[in-house]
């Protein structure tokens, strides 16, 4: 068994499942809606430079996090947006579990 195949074999039943899929497709479609696009943009924009101040060690602010919830709650009242968001988490679940059994593999050689 060459493990770099099998590496490539997940790779590509990452990319060909359903959740990637889906993903896909409402990433196409709100790139495709000028407001919905502007709209994530504007958030995505927004929730960099709050990550970024975080991993610069600063705490955001009560009233940025809330303005961040406030913006998450309008967008997701698109359509567009919400099934982007939604994909994303779907994806994002699949991508995590798949890192878990890999981690518990290594921990197993390591421990």
């Amino acid at each position: 068994m060459n493990i770099y195949d099998k590496a490539y074999e997940l790779a590509k039943a990452l990319k060909e499942s359903e959740e990637a899929k889906l993903l896909k497709a409402a990433k196409e479609a709100a790139e495709a809606d000028p407001a919905a696009k502007e709209m994530l943009d504007d958030f995505r924009e927004r929730q960099n430079f709050l990550q970024q101040k975080m991993m610069a060690g600063e705490e955001p602010s009560a009233e940025d996090m809330e303005k961040m919830n406030k913006l998450y709650e309008v967008i997701t009242l698109n359509p567009l947006i919400g099934k982007l968001l939604d994909a994303e988490r779907r994806f994002a679940v699949v991508f995590e579990d798949v890192n878990r059994i890999m981690s518990d593999v290594l921990k197993s050689i390591v421990d």
